[in-house]
């Protein structure tokens, strides 16, 4: 009985206190009135504050409404309430504390309460709590998105309050990381702020440094020679240097009121001229004014008459600048924390160096394999046969044509470029074998005829794909699982198309070398390369080597344009870009060398990566530079990096 008894008391005492809840959040409201109703920023911060701090349960409705637009006031007793509108100029208006309707009314008997600007983002600022407990997770992270775009101190406490409990992982780590970073903004316990500075040195997220810089800004300052600067002091500045120079120095002084404006020779003139009596200045007739003396005289009895400012000499100037001390300040007045946020900006200068270096030597590293799969096909050809081939380009352009194509009758395009891959392989190696065929082996030993001969083929290739596929580029789409970029930080990503490609070359590093290894082609074709009489009297065919072999550089050209392709725009001209990179790789490594071609396309790479990143602005230049250094280079060490003795030695 007594327990019974205890139980209906205390469910009294709930039911009384949850009406006390309901009944307070409006006479909350009602206590605040007056600035409710004015809704001016600069006094409605209190009643903003009250209700954010009562911890009632229908705070957050009053103010997602009250920020939505959606708050009405009613005239007959000035009762706040939320409410649709319905028709005929009626609405619909409901109870904060239960969502319960009160009924329709018309719009002459209330008021909408219409919060600017500056008021909805207190009103959101106080949200931040509310949000931040959300139980649904998009909510959380759009408040945590919110916070980000616009910090505040206001929103430290509830972020702290809010990570204990937070379910999600992911959403726990962007708290925890936000609120190390308004601690480092706002957060009024030095200790905290140093710690938090110190957790994030050498970062290379951008949202740090965006909190570290606020903290070192400086602006200008001054004060009397013999005074102590109390501000946090960044350094001391020396007029008539290059940091500051004596007019601007003299410009802080006037401006701080410890100093009298100069008059320039333009005011000083105006002043005589404003203060002309019967044809004479100050006793001076104005025709006597055609001399510095007599002007210096009639302005300073203008000055002793206080008609006119006080005209200051270079001296006083200069005594002015000695009495007074110049230095900047941090906007941050405590030197510890701005001590610690150098040395942590110091350290992400060394880690963002580092990581900028590794960015490039990935980016030199993309384009070193992307010419290497250009070249490899031209250094058998030109290793092997000594043919110098000026439609090695078209070939990498049929290549890429060959993979649009192929993704024009089969729209899935990872199995396009699957089918493309050995279909651009087998039409090139067919057009090598007939170029061979047709042109190439009438022309061995006679290098000039072969270039022309090539060259007269390479435009006319150019010009059947500009009939057939037209001037414009066609597009050849990777699949979806190339898109994007592998990032590794802030700084450093490499894009998944350039890793493949990357890939790529190394399998067909690995297909090359397991031919001439490995095969009975590779070895004729060594064999060739060496000594063709030799080779012809051990009964290998020298012609079909050579057939075969142009034939497998061309087809190895067609495959490297299917994967030039998918980064490049396919046009005609596609070959022409990568021709005369190609020629470079396979001369500065080596000829008829795989080893040299990679070393080649690494120094190329890397070469001409690094001279585009000291001269960012000017890529036309950066390729001069790189083909002056390659012509140096080859004065030194003529047989490439990776010299190989036979015939494409020219032994």
């Amino acid at each position: 009985m007594r327990v019974t008894l205890l139980a209906l008391i205390a469910l009294c005492l709930s039911v009384l206190s949850t009406t006390a809840q309901d009944t307070t959040v409006q006479d909350l409201m009602q206590s605040h009135r007056a600035v409710i109703e004015k809704g001016s920023r600069t006094t409605i911060e209190p009643a903003i504050s009250a209700l954010a701090e009562s911890g009632l349960p229908a705070v957050q409705r009053v103010l997602q409404k009250w920020q939505a637009k959606d708050m009405w006031q009613r005239n007959a007793d000035g009762l706040f309430f939320y409410g649709a509108e319905a028709e005929d100029r009626q609405v619909r208006l409901f109870d904060f504390a239960d969502d319960a309707e009160i009924g329709l009314f018309p719009k002459s008997e209330l008021t909408q309460l219409k919060p600017n600007s500056g008021v909805r983002a207190l009103i959101g600022a106080a949200l931040v709590q509310f949000q931040l407990a959300d139980p649904n997770p998009e909510r959380r992270r759009a408040a945590l998105l919110a916070i980000q775009r616009d910090p505040d101190a206001s929103q430290l406490a509830p972020l702290r309050a809010s990570i204990a409990d937070e379910p999600d992982t992911d959403i726990r780590a962007q708290k925890e990381r936000l609120a190390q970073l308004l601690t480092i903004g706002y957060d009024k316990d030095e200790a905290q702020r140093i710690a938090a500075i110190e957790a994030v040195s050498g970062s290379l997220s951008l949202d740090v440094r965006a909190t570290l810089n606020p903290l070192l800004q400086t602006r200008p300052m001054v004060a009397p020679a013999n005074e102590t600067p109390s501000a946090n002091v960044a350094r001391f500045l020396q007029p008539g240097t290059a940091d500051l120079s004596a007019g601007d120095a003299y410009a802080m002084l006037v401006e701080a009121g410890l100093a009298t404006a100069r008059a320039t020779e333009a005011d000083r003139i105006a002043a005589l001229a404003a203060n002309i009596e019967n044809g004479a200045v100050a006793g001076i007739p104005v025709a006597q004014l055609n001399t510095t003396e007599n002007r210096d005289r009639a302005y300073a009895a203008l000055v002793a008459a206080d008609k006119a400012p006080p005209f200051v000499t270079e001296a006083d100037v200069g005594n002015a600048l000695t009495a007074h001390q110049f230095f900047e300040v941090y906007s941050d007045p405590s030197a510890a924390v701005t001590t610690a946020a150098a040395k942590a900006l110091a350290a992400t200068d060394r880690t963002v160096g580092f990581n900028q270096a590794l960015d490039l030597a990935l980016d030199a590293l993309s384009l070193a394999s992307i010419f290497f799969l250009a070249a490899i096909g031209l250094a058998i050809t030109f290793g092997v046969m000594g043919v110098i081939n000026m439609a090695h380009g078209e070939f990498i352009m049929m290549g890429a044509y060959t993979g649009y194509v192929v993704q024009q009758i089969i729209p899935d395009y990872t199995v396009s470029i699957l089918v493309a891959l050995p279909a651009a392989f087998a039409i090139t190696f067919a057009a090598g074998v007939a170029m061979e065929r047709l042109v190439i082996r009438w022309l061995y030993n006679r290098p000039l005829e072969t270039l022309l001969a090539t060259f007269g083929i390479s435009i006319a290739l150019q010009q059947i794909a500009k009939n057939i596929f037209g001037t414009q580029a066609r597009p050849l789409t990777s699949p979806a699982w190339l898109d994007g970029a592998w990032v590794l930080n802030d700084v450093v990503s490499i894009s998944y198309i350039r890793i493949a490609i990357f890939v790529l070359a190394l399998i067909f590093l690995g297909v090359f070398l397991f031919i001439m290894k490995r095969t009975r082609l590779g070895l004729e074709t060594r064999a060739v390369t060496q000594n063709p009489r030799m080779a012809a009297s051990m009964g290998i065919n020298p012609d079909r080597v050579n057939m075969l072999t142009f034939g497998l550089g061309s087809g190895i050209a067609g495959i490297a344009g299917v994967a030039i392709g998918l980064f490049a725009k396919v046009t005609s001209e596609l070959g022409s870009d990568y021709i005369v990179q190609s020629f470079m790789t396979v001369v500065v490594g080596g000829v008829g060398n795989i080893w040299g071609t990679l070393a080649g396309a690494a120094m190329i790479g890397f070469l001409q990566k690094g001279i585009e990143w000291a001269n960012p602005s000017n890529t036309l230049a950066a390729q001069t530079y790189m083909i002056i250094f390659i012509i140096i280079f080859i004065q030194f060490r003529p047989r490439g990096i990776i010299a190989l003795k036979g015939r494409a030695a020219g032994d």
